[in-house]
């Protein structure tokens, strides 16, 4: 492999880690403008498996706005970022994977703490715009409200 090769692929890992934690920054902030243009075109995200809903970028968001209002008060931290990229051939694709995983802080407005962790499963194409999310899905593993473990 080339060193001209290597450093694409250093760029490569770098912008997709910005893209993840553009993520986490978009929707702790309650910035959905944000959130939405972090995705392709026809991007897809799946929260069932965290008790929300699944659909487009767009309506994912809209859902959040409202299901976020509960929660003033939030903090994504996504950690353990394992990234693959497409290789064509020792060289470097347009898609890529990444698993990561989370724990999410929220304190809602009543005052109880809320927090849960899991795992997401993003999938990631590169355009002209650079890398966007083509689906994020969450795979929530456990949490804990107002000092109570639920089972997740």
């Amino acid at each position: 492999m080339t060193q001209r090769v290597d450093l694409a692929t250093v760029m490569d890992r770098l912008a997709i880690d910005e893209l993840i934690t553009g993520y986490a920054v978009a929707v702790d902030d309650g910035d959905w403008n944000a959130y939405r243009a972090l995705f392709t075109h026809d991007g897809r995200a799946d929260y069932r498996g965290s008790g929300g809903i699944e659909g487009t970028a767009d309506e994912v968001a809209g859902w959040l706005a409202e299901t976020m209002r509960l929660f003033p008060v939030r903090q994504h931290l996504i950690v353990n970022r394992r990234v693959g990229l497409k290789d064509l051939g020792g060289y470097p694709g347009d898609s890529a994977e990444v698993r990561a995983d989370y724990i999410n802080p929220m304190l809602p407005a009543s005052g109880e703490d809320f927090v849960s962790g899991g795992r997401y499963r993003f999938a990631l194409a590169r355009g002209d715009a650079g890398w966007r999310l083509r689906t994020v899905v969450t795979e929530e593993r456990w949490r804990r409200a107002g000092g109570v473990p639920a089972g997740g």
